[in-house]
């Protein structure tokens, strides 16, 4: 898509202004909330696995690139991929391994298409260098990530959440990552749709983490018509060839991202790199990008665009209860159970994991008389709440609560009286 094509079909989708958007995405249950709202008056209803709602999502965004290889579970996000994207205009290509994959699709992001990969557990581990290059040069890109069991094969086949300190800290250097975790079908549309507009508005990559049983169930769905998808398109520059910076300084922090063969000059590298993208000794120049692509993410605006978190009964809560994905639903029915039972229990549960959304956290933490945190490993996310707890305490003079892990390895899911049983102990 041309410079002029994209930014024509960006303000036939953007919002007159001053006007609230038909979708929020920034809300949970946004589909629900604007059909409820009186917003939205009409729906497409179907029936979705969660992988075929990723890939359906994001051709629907405008992706028109997937690179990648088979990977159980996520293999249908690929199939679907292929059986329908050409149908959309794009190109599918699969590769001979999870790092051409990835390389595959930043290079067609770099060439002006949004673009897309999928894997799972060991085929992320061997994203993470091209990971980090996407981060340092800035590229709009989407890594899906369905999580299973591990180290190494583990469960190839099996439900886990092993992950989710992967995806924030799986590859070196300092930089900022965006990682969600839908809990729903649904969400594996809505939050699928919000990663690739973060990653455009923002350029930055963003990773997608259902776990394996979020991704393979089947439910119903409601899905907005295809005109009011709410779709973000990249900045493109608007100056003269010879005036862009593909790394200048902007208002938002964020620099236009012109495509190959446009007759915008820019070099790419994953040297530290000036403006223009040369490769750069200046620690100034150094300084100022590192800090930039950090700062990019922590403006007012992008916060409110990227963090998401899900309270459920948590407003008086004394026991608050921290899980996602298929977890949270189990934790739900846990909540729901003791609060029948005279329990002020409640659900704090963070769709955006990363960056950790510590404004959301920190009024209910300082609450609590206990926190128990539920997940399919062994406390990845239950250190970040602990960390949160702390910070919380330190702010309001009071102790921290305990914080209690429930955490299950062996493949079988998290019930709902595990998680009864620790909220009412």
């Amino acid at each position: 898509m041309s410079a002029a094509a994209a930014e024509a079909a960006q303000a036939r989708r953007a919002p007159a202004a001053g006007s609230a958007p038909v979708i929020d995405l920034r809300r949970v249950n946004a589909v629900r909330e604007a059909i409820q709202a009186g917003r939205l008056k009409q729906a497409r209803r179907t029936t979705l696995g969660g992988n075929d709602a990723i890939a359906q999502a994001a051709l629907e965004a405008g992706a028109r690139f997937f690179g990648g290889y088979p990977i159980t579970p996520s293999t249908e996000v690929l199939e679907y991929a292929a059986r329908h994207i050409m149908g959309h205009g794009g190109s599918y290509l699969q590769m001979e391994d999870e790092i051409a994959g990835i390389a595959a699709a930043i290079g067609a992001s770099l060439g002006g298409v949004k673009a897309f990969t999928a894997t799972s557990g060991p085929g992320f581990s061997l994203k993470q260098e091209n990971l980090g290059y996407a981060c340092l040069v800035e590229v709009p890109l989407v890594v899906v990530n369905v999580m299973r069991g591990g180290p190494s094969t583990g469960g190839p086949t099996d439900p886990g959440q092993s992950d989710v300190m992967q995806a924030r800290w799986g590859t070196h250097g300092d930089h900022p990552i965006v990682a969600i975790a839908p809990a729903t079908v649904q969400e594996c549309w809505e939050e699928t749709v919000r990663a690739f507009n973060i990653a455009e508005k923002y350029r930055t990559p963003v990773i997608l983490l259902p776990d394996a049983k979020v991704a393979q169930m089947k439910e119903p769905v409601l899905l907005p018509p295809l005109d009011l998808v709410p779709v973000v398109n990249r900045p493109y520059p608007s100056g003269a060839p010879e005036d862009y910076e593909a790394f200048g300084q902007t208002a938002s922090g964020v620099p236009p991202l012109a495509p190959f063969g446009e007759g915008y000059r820019a070099h790419f590298t994953g040297l530290y790199h000036n403006r223009k993208g040369l490769p750069t000794k200046d620690v100034r120049l150094i300084d100022q990008l590192q800090k930039r692509i950090h700062a990019k993410l922590e403006t007012k605006e992008a916060r409110a665009d990227i963090l998401k978190t899900e309270s459920f009964l948590a407003e008086d809560a004394e026991v608050l209860v921290v899980a996602y994905g298929i977890t949270a639903r189990a934790a739900k029915d846990a909540v729901l159970e003791a609060r029948a039972q005279g329990v002020k229990a409640g659900l704090l549960r963070p769709i955006t994991l990363w960056p950790s959304d510590a404004g959301a956290f920190a009024p209910h933490l300082a609450r609590a008389k206990k926190v128990v945190v539920a997940e399919l490993n062994l406390g990845q996310y239950r250190l970040e709440v602990e960390r949160l707890a702390c910070e919380a305490a330190r702010a309001a003079g009071t102790p921290p609560p305990p914080v209690i892990g429930i955490h299950r390895v062996d493949m079988r899911l998290i019930a709902p009286r595990d998680i009864h049983q620790e909220i009412v102990r």
